[in-house]
């Protein structure tokens, strides 16, 4: 699913940037905010909801948990957020890249850390998923810093 949704965001931000003429920052932050936070968060959502106990073996932790209920909830809001930044935008897409990134960040730091101390190196611990938690919150940041960088510059010169 995750090479899906990276092929699709890619796909997204380069229609956006060719047919609606959008900046590569914009076109690239929209397209992660809207298939990489939105569409994976609502993904994530369902996994950690209606199969916890397959997701929970998967990372290597215990089943039945009410935790996987609370993460489902959160994955939810945070899909949600993703998905309405493509019809709002500014300081909303500040509070969701911040949300986003504080949760997936805090994630990856709880995956390391079982890693090291446990040696849980199952493959929704350890694989593609704890690369993809920390690279997509630095690569928002940095377009988010970069847009609000650029708006300023081109503001001044106007």
């Amino acid at each position: 699913m995750h090479y899906i949704l990276i092929a699709l965001t890619i796909a997204m931000a380069l229609f956006q940037k060719y047919r609606r003429n959008a900046g590569w920052t914009d076109a690239f932050l929209m397209s992660i905010l809207f298939c990489l936070v939105g569409i994976s968060g609502l993904w994530a959502f369902t996994g950690h909801f209606f199969v916890a106990d397959k997701v929970a073996q998967g990372i290597g932790w215990p089943t039945g948990s009410p935790f996987q209920q609370e993460i489902a909830f959160t994955n939810l809001g945070i899909g949600i957020l993703g998905i309405l930044c493509l019809w709002l935008r500014n300081g909303f897409w500040t509070a969701t890249v911040i949300m986003s990134s504080t949760f997936l960040l805090g994630a990856s730091y709880v995956h390391i850390k079982d890693m090291i101390e446990k040696g849980n190196m199952n493959p929704l611990n350890s694989g593609l998923i704890l690369y993809i938690d920390i690279f997509i919150p630095l690569f928002a940041i940095a377009l988010l810093i970069t847009k609000h960088y650029v708006d300023k510059k081109s503001t001044k010169i106007k």
